[in-house]
This record gives C-alpha cells, structure tokens and sequence, in this order.
C-alpha cells in the first residue's frame, strides 16, 4: 500500500495558531486558538515597517527599510517562539514579491522571525483577502460580493460568492506606492490629481468591464487604508462609517486644500497615516470611477484572517491546492492513469526512505503533485516537455500555492528528467533545497519504472537511503526482461549528480 499523507487533521482543539502578514506598509500578526473548528484571536500585533518606501527602482531595499523590517519580525518572532512550526504560517506580499533578489532579504528575516516566510502572487493575496472577509462577515451563499484592498504598495480586487474567489485582480497601485509615483516632492495640486486619476483609472479599465458585467450585491473595502478613510468620513460627519461617492468626494477636496503632504489636515487622520494618505485615497477613488461605485463598507479583516482560515482548510481537507492541481490536470490533459501510477510508486518508495532523509507529509503531498503534473509539458511538445511544464508551474497563477511552493513543484517537474542542472535549485529557500532534491530523486525513479506504462510494479521493490546516498533493489529475473529500463537505471548513475545524490542499482535474485 503505497504512502498517503496522513488525513487526520494536524490542527487540533485547543491548538494555537499564528499568521503573519508581512506588508509593504504595515506588519501583521494574528494569533487565535483553534476550539471546535472555530478560531478565537486570543492576540494581535501590528507594526508600521512601510518597507515599501525603502524599495528601489532596482530592487533592492534600503538599510534603514531592511532594518525596520528586521527589528520588526525579531519581535513577532518572540511571540511566537513557543508555537510548533506546522502552526505558524509567514507570507509576504507586493514589497517582496518586487525585490531583484529575495533571499537577500528572506534569509535574515526567516532568522529573526524563526519561522519560514513565503512569497504570495498579487492573485493568491487576493483569494486569502476574500477568505479573511468572507469568514469574518459571512455572505450569504447566493450573493455576489466585491471585495478592494487598498495596500502599501498593490490593490487587490476580488469578486466572489460565500467563502469562493471567482475573480482575482493585482494592480501595481498602494497608498505608498501612489504617493511616491505622484507626489514624489510632496507637493499637492489639483491638476496633479486629476492626471493622477486618470492613469490610475485607465489601470483598473483592464479588468472592470469584466467586474461590471459579472456585477455584485455588496462591495467591502479591506485594510487599513479602508478604515483610514472610514474614520475621517466619521469625524467630517459625511457618514457613520461607509464610504459614500458624495463622501469620497468631499474629502478628496478637504485633501487638496492643502498644498503639500505634510500639511494635510483631516479630522481623524492619525500622524501615522498623514504621509501616504493621498496615495490611498486617490486609489480608492481611481476604483469609485472606474467600476461604478456609489458606497464600499469597511471591513476589519484582512490577509492575516484569511491565512489563519487558509491553514484550517489545508489540516482539515478542504486544502485549495488539490483543486488547483485537479484543474491543471484537467486543462493541459494529462494522462490520469499513467500520473496516478507514477505518483502511487513515488509515494511508496517515499514511505521508505522518508524518516533516513527526514520527509514530512507536506513533502509526500508535493511529490505526489509533481507526479500527477509531471507530463503538463507534452502538450505544448514531446521535446523538452519537462522544461515547458516547468515553466508554465512557475509563472502560473495557482490557487492556493505561495511561489515558492510553485518553484519546487517546477524544480521536481523540470528535474524529473534527463541532466539536472546543479543551478535548478537556486532560486529556493536554502531550507528548502535538500528536500526538494531528495523529492526529485523519488519522482525520476518512479517515472523510470513506469516509462513503458506498466501497471504491475516489480516484486520486492526496495529502497534505501543513507545521507547522500540512494540505493534501488529489483529483481534480476523481472529486471532482465526490460532492457530500457536497465539502461535507463544505470544512466541514472550519473544524472542524479546533478542532485548532489550517489545513486546505487542493485539487482537480488528473488
């Protein structure tokens, strides 16, 4: 019977969680205690990091940006020292998603926090901003709801029906990053504003004929750029709490009565968010315009909401990435029996060798969704189709995955195969890079056994791992009969050099 990650849930009642939502203007951290199913916030820790305002056209980050963050992440980390790594999930948003070189930053960062951070897609932040409001104020299950999240350095729009993403958009357009395009010296003008707007709205023009057409019965706006304009609509007494158009517009022009940033005056606008206040609201407005809004409710979830939930949905088997992986595979037409062989024998032979080489079952899952997607490649041609399906697990939008779970599932698609580059691994995490090898490894060997589309396995497969080292045992009778096989077995001898792996085939008599 060949290996399964367990089904039983990893997070049990009266477990403590922790999301951390790393910014670009703001860190986040929620902590809440699992108890029957349900979430309770038992703490919550916020931070303004505004790493975005250290961000360079080449990006990389400034010292001071880099420290902030830094310093930031070793107090979250202190928090958190005591929670199990399984319960602890650290994503990054636009900021890091734009840095030339990430592990530059993610390295000391991962130190500081104790735990690893991962890298989220404009479209995955979306999906998560959508399960975060839609659990803290729950839809009704017919109803369409518009969704903005007005960050530091992106705007993320998201429609959807009850706790489902539908559409996902990521626009390169925050409070900060707004700021700094158009109001680079601080100075503020009507004319200005108006330029602004009109390149800002003719961004969302991509996608809100869609959005318009597809229509919703309620629009939230999320984060805190949301509740800031919420609040100074409160204190100029133009709502209770909503943002209205008439209201919008009405502090639009309060806005620009000042004639530089820092001597906007708002009523309920705190020091803090004085400086990027402009950029946000100019958004919020480019997005009135652009899709028709007369009126957007604030509210108080978030990403970090959704990441909790999201961990929930992965423990208990709802996890969004074998949707994700059953959809790609319905799309490029995989071949589903000869996938399901090749992923029933590299999981087998990962139930062997998985306590030597210390696997977990979050590597059993992604083997065994390598090995369901290891052939996506052939439709777009037999040659070099692992290096196709690689590229298109990379760049693709995937529900459900961070990037850097997409470049391992990439590196085991592309490694599955003939030579492996010694650079493939590089772009990963270094905590990540011995796993994924040793999963290759797996992968190629079963796609080996099953190259002819065999359906019996041979008898006593056996495989042993020590270190660097991996040794296959077949049997020589069954062996004999498959002369590709043998060949390919031995080929293999030198391929798997590529990853760092001493590869052994030995033949018994039984």
């Amino acid at each position: 019977m060949p290996y399964s990650p367990a089904n039983t849930p990893t997070i049990g009642d009266g477990d403590l969680l922790a999301a951390v939502d790393i910014g670009s203007n703001s860190f986040h951290m929620i902590l809440a205690r699992c108890t029957l199913g349900q979430l309770h916030v038992v703490d919550r820790l916020r931070e303004t990091v505004r790493m975005a305002d250290g961000l360079n056209a080449k990006g990389s980050l400034s010292t001071d940006a880099h420290q902030r963050a830094i310093d930031c992440l070793s107090r979250f980390g202190e928090r958190i020292r005591n929670i199990p790594l399984t319960h602890v999930r650290a994503l990054a948003t636009n900021t890091v998603r734009r840095l030339k070189v990430p592990n530059h930053f993610l390295r000391p960062a991962e130190v500081a926090l104790g735990h690893g951070i991962e890298i989220v897609s404009g479209r995955e932040e979306a999906r998560l901003i959508y399960l975060g409001v839609a659990h803290a104020q729950p839809p009704k299950s017919s109803e369409l709801r518009l969704v903005i999240d007005i960050g530091g350095g992106s705007t993320e729009f998201i429609i959807g029906r009850g706790f489902t993403a539908l559409e996902r958009e990521s626009v390169q357009a925050g409070c900060i990053t707004s700021t700094r395009r158009f109001f680079a010296d601080g100075k503020l003008s009507k004319k200005r504003w108006k330029e602004a707007l009109t390149e800002i709205s003719a961004e969302f023009q991509q996608f809100a004929n869609v959005y318009r057409a597809l229509g919703w019965q309620e629009a939230l706006g999320s984060s805190g750029t949301h509740k800031a304009i919420g609040d100074i609509c409160i204190a100029m007494k133009l709502t209770k709490g909503a943002i209205t158009s008439d209201a919008l517009l009405q502090l639009r022009e309060r806005l620009l009565q000042a004639k530089s940033l820092q001597s906007i005056d708002l009523p309920g606008l705190s020091n803090e968010r004085r400086p990027i206040i402009a950029g946000g609201v100019l958004v919020l407005e480019a997005a009135f315009q652009a899709l028709g809004l007369q009126k957007i409710a604030v509210s108080k979830a978030a990403m970090r909401e959704g990441i909790l939930y999201d961990m929930l949905g992965r423990s208990g088997g709802t996890d969004p990435r074998d949707a994700s992986i059953a959809s790609m595979s319905q799309r490029y037409g995989i071949d589903d029996i000869q996938a399901a062989r090749v992923e029933a024998t590299a999981l087998q032979l990962f139930e062997q060798v998985a306590p030597s080489w210390s696997l977990d079952d979050d590597d059993a899952r992604m083997l065994g969704w390598a090995a369901r997607l290891h052939e996506l490649g052939l439709i777009i041609a037999h040659s070099q189709y692992h290096v196709h399906g690689a590229y298109v697990l990379e760049h693709s939008d995937i529900a459900g995955f961070s990037r850097q779970e997409q470049q391992v599932l990439a590196a085991l698609v592309r490694a599955h195969r003939r030579n492996v580059s010694k650079m493939l691994f590089n772009a990963l995490p270094d905590r990540l890079i011995a796993s994924t090898k040793r999963k290759a490894a797996l992968l190629r060997l079963a796609v080996l056994l099953h190259r002819s589309h065999e359906t019996d396995l041979p008898p006593k497969l056996q495989v042993h791992a020590d270190g660097d080292q991996l040794s296959l045992m077949l049997s020589r009778s069954w062996l004999q009969t498959r002369p590709l096989l043998r060949s390919d077995l031995i080929g293999e001898v030198d391929d798997m050099n590529g990853l760092g792996i001493r590869f052994r085939p030995f033949e018994h008599g039984a």
